[in-house]
Order: structure tokens, then sequence, then C-alpha cells
């Protein structure tokens, strides 16, 4: 009983926030695919058989399916839930009206606008979240200044000394000590710069920084940078920050910013062997993840679903052939040539977008399963 509580308890949080994740990447292409004129057959959350839904007066079928690991919208004339054109539909006799609320005949400027809609939604819902949560939450803010040098350590090495106060690391700002721990934190075995506040000038500081490995509450381990400093403080340093509706916006850009490039540096630690392919993660880890957000509180939660929506819009611009971004290439292709690429062309970008997705797919759920079970 105890490890079906632990299951509903990581299942049920990964499904809400995926569903919710899709609903809006979806969403995003739905609505500009209408505003555009555009013929959508099927509005699914999940994929595989239809468990309900109902058809609204466009004639939209709106459904849930039994497999929720996803979603899709597909347009009139689309071949399937990929928005893989119907080559075979595009050659046969089509009447007028149909052909204008087709996809694959309007022109490549709305077509490159429906596209981008999903990925632009998810995106624009990481910062609706973010910044709502910065503004109606606030946060509690230590002064990042250093108080001690550990000997020997990498902020020794490097120069740094006690009683600098930390302004930016990498041109990020710095406005708390945690956000200078934050950054240092995702930045392991790497050369950074540091731009401290010394005797009342400002000064570049080039730190290289170590690794070290870090076990949270839940018993997850990852590596993490490391500096050797050290900050005392007291209660009564704490203080209450809410920032404006003004600054909040770019606060909030900045910690996008952030998120994409740290993600970025990961995926290229990992290509180039700096970092174990363990640290990926599929389902079977966010549905971990997403649990143990679930168990430290809703906000938590909240703030771990725009990390991943934000992820995921990125992602999808890939420019991988089946994902938002490889269809992009296609009509990039088109601006620039004048006019589409062959259907044989496409085909088998296709055909290669298909394997390469399901080939990762099947990747990260068997690193996910095999590290679950060495790690249990």
């Amino acid at each position: 009983m105890e490890y079906l509580y632990a299951f509903l308890g990581s299942v049920i949080p990964f499904l809400i926030v995926l569903t919710i994740i899709v609903f809006v990447h979806e969403l995003g292409h739905y609505l500009v695919a209408r505003w555009n004129g555009i013929a959508v057959e099927t509005f699914s959350i999940g994929f595989g058989p239809e468990l309900a839904g109902f058809n609204d007066k466009n004639g939209t079928r709106w459904k849930i399916s039994a497999i929720p690991l996803g979603g899709y919208v597909k347009f009139l004339g689309d071949m399937n839930a990929a928005s893989v054109p119907d080559f075979e539909h595009q050659q046969a006799t089509i009447d007028p009206k149909t052909r204008s609320e087709m996809f694959q005949f309007k022109n490549v400027w709305q077509r490159i606008s429906v596209v981008m809609a999903g990925p632009v939604a998810n995106i624009i819902f990481t910062f609706v979240i973010l910044y709502g949560l910065l503004v109606g939450l606030g946060r509690y803010s230590l002064e990042a200044t250093i108080d001690d040098v550990e000997v020997g350590s990498p902020a020794e090495i490097s120069g740094l000394m006690a009683d600098d106060r930390v302004l930016a690391v990498d041109g990020y700002n710095v406005r708390s000590f945690s956000d200078f721990q934050r950054l240092i934190a995702t930045s392991p075995d790497a050369d950074v710069v540091v731009r401290v506040e010394r005797a009342g000038m400002p000064l570049d500081v080039a730190v290289r920084t170590g690794e070290v490995e870090r076990t949270d509450q839940f018993g997850n381990t990852t590596k993490i940078g490391y500096l050797g400093v050290v900050r005392e403080a007291t209660q009564e340093d704490v203080i209450f920050v809410r920032p404006g509706p003004i600054e909040a916006v770019f606060i909030t850009f900045e910690e996008m910013v952030l998120i994409v490039d740290r993600s970025f540096e990961f995926l290229g630690r990992i290509f180039v062997g700096k970092d174990d392919v363990d640290q990926l993660g599929g389902p079977v880890k966010i549905a971990k993840i997403s649990g143990e957000a679930a168990s430290i509180g809703i906000f938590t939660l909240v703030s771990l679903m725009a990390l991943l929506s934000l992820n995921i819009g990125i992602f999808n611009l890939l420019p991988i052939p089946m994902l938002d971004g490889g269809h992009l290439v296609y009509y990039i292709f088109e601006v620039v040539r004048g006019k589409p690429l062959s259907q044989k062309a496409q085909e088998i970008g296709f055909r290669f977008g298909l394997i390469f997705v399901l080939s990762l797919m099947v990747f990260v759920t068997t690193n996910d399963v095999v590290s679950t079970w060495f790690s249990n």
C-alpha cells in the first residue's frame, strides 16, 4: 500500500503538470490556426484511443485520449497527429472552400505563425507563472556579501576576498546571495566571471569553479558547482523583497534566459562527456520530481511546471523534423527558395525525424528506469 501511495503521489502531479503544459502548447497552435481560417479536425490531450470528447460548433473534435504523454492538433488535410501533410490528398481534386481551410495551402508566413504558436505559448505561459509568483509572493533576500573564503578553495585561488559584494556572474545580475549560489551551482567545473564590488569599486574576477556531488532531501544526487565562500547571517539580515511590476518584467525575463542558457550548457556537457547521461530525465524522472515538488508545496509544483513548459517550448523549436522546429526549417527553405521543398525530401525528413524522436524517447525512458532501479 505504501508503494501504491508513493506511485500515485508521483503520477498524479506529473499528469496534472503535463496535461496543462500540453494543453497550453496545443492551444497556441489551435488559436493561431483558427485566426488564419484553418479548419481543425482534432484537438487531443494524449494519444491513442479516445476516452471522452465532444464536437464544437466549428466541427473540431476535442478529446482526451488513453495515453497521457502529449497531445496534438490535427488540421484538415494532415496525414497524422504530427501535422505531416497528406501529400496524396494534395494531388486530389479539392473544392475551393475546402482548399481555403487547409493548412498546407495557406501562405508560408501563415504556416510559420501557426507552427511558432505552440512553443511561443509555452514561453508566454512560463513568463506569466514566474512573473505572477514574483509579484504576488515576493521573495526573501540576503545580501550577496562574502564573509569568508575557505582555504585552498576555488574562491581563494581566484582571488575572491571577504567583504566582496557580488554584483553579477557571467553577466547575470545577482540580487541576493541565493542568486549567487544558484548561478555557481549550475556552473560545475566551469570558467565564470564574477563581478564584485571591492572597496567601493567594481572588479571582475575570473573563477574556475569546482564540482561536488549534492544529495537532496529526496535522495537525488546531482553534480553542482562549488566555490568555497561563506556567508554568515542572522535572521535580521534577511529581508522581504517584492519588486514593482516593471522591475519584475526584467527579472522574470532574465530568469528565463538563465534557464535556457543553463539547459543548453547542461546538454553540451553531456555531449562532450563532462556529465553523465544519468542526469537526463524522461517521463519516469519527471514524474518522480513532480511528486517531490508537490510534497513540498503547490507553489514549488507550479514553479516546476513553468520550468518544464519553457524547456518543452524551446525543445520543440529544435530543427528536427516531426517537431515544430523541423517544420520551420522547411518553411524557411521555402521562403529562401521561393517554393516548397519537394514532397520526397519532406517525407524523408519526417521519417528521419520520427526515428530520432522515438529513439530519444526510448533512450531517456530506459535511462530513467535503469537509474531508478539501481538507485533503489
